[in-house]
């Protein structure tokens, strides 16, 4: 008997120890858009296509990435309509610290309890995994910026930079050769921008692309087409 026996259980594992729903949601994430996310010294970027079907199809009510708290942002890879019910339970989770601590909930707690949702999903009956991946974007306690990265396993990971979605392997390349200690938020948005680029079908514009920033000393602001255009031009 072959691992395909255990395909459609959720909370058995196969021979080999495996959990192959999670491994399908995995897949579902590397056949979504590509997004990715750079953690410089004084913020964080993050960027993602959002590249329509047709051009019938209203791009601006089209939202890839997501303010969570003023300081937090979330953005994906996968199955949109199980990202906003994702959205949904962080923003509760965050009002309700918020009620309870007087204070935005930082990035690294609000990923543990996303992470901690993601995971229920891998182990009760009458569920599925989440078809998606996460990028999550914000401040810490201390003002330090933050990027996580959360899987359908509910695994989460800090990254200095990284990339989900189609094309992930070779972005996280491109990344690992233009990343460096020192690099600042404005150099990041430029090489965020080149890197989605290098994989991008047909021509890159500011309605095809979301991008987000979230300063040291400043919230969590998704760009307008103007912003991003600007810095296309200053790309080209």
């Amino acid at each position: 008997m072959g691992d395909s026996a255990y395909s459609f259980s959720l909370t058995t594992f196969s021979r080999t120890g495996k959990l192959l729903q999670i491994e399908y949601a995995l897949n579902a994430v590397a056949n979504g858009k590509t997004a990715l996310g750079i953690c410089a010294v004084d913020g964080v970027v993050l960027a993602t296509d959002k590249k329509m079907p047709s051009v019938l199809v209203d791009s601006e009510q089209v939202h890839k990435i997501e303010e969570i708290t003023p300081t937090t942002g979330f953005c994906y890879a996968g199955v949109g309509p199980d990202y906003r019910v994702l959205v949904k339970r962080a923003r509760k989770s965050a009002q309700s610290y918020t009620r309870v601590y007087g204070e935005t909930q930082p990035v690294g707690q609000l990923v543990k309890n996303t992470a901690g949702t993601m995971q229920e999903y891998t182990q009760r009956g009458g569920v599925r995994p989440f078809g998606i991946s996460l990028l999550v974007a914000g401040l810490q306690g201390d003002g330090t910026p933050g990027l996580y990265q959360v899987d359908p396993s509910g695994a989460y990971f800090g990254w200095k930079a990284t990339a989900i979605g189609k094309n992930y392997v070779s972005a996280k390349n491109f990344l690992e050769k233009r990343w460096n200690e020192d690099m600042e938020l404005e150099d990041a948005i430029h090489t965020a921008l080149l890197t989605l680029r290098e994989g991008f079908e047909g021509e890159m514009t500011a309605h095809n692309i979301q991008v987000a920033t979230v300063r040291k000393d400043g919230k969590f602001v998704v760009l307008t087409a103007q912003q991003i255009q600007d810095y296309l031009d200053e790309a080209n």
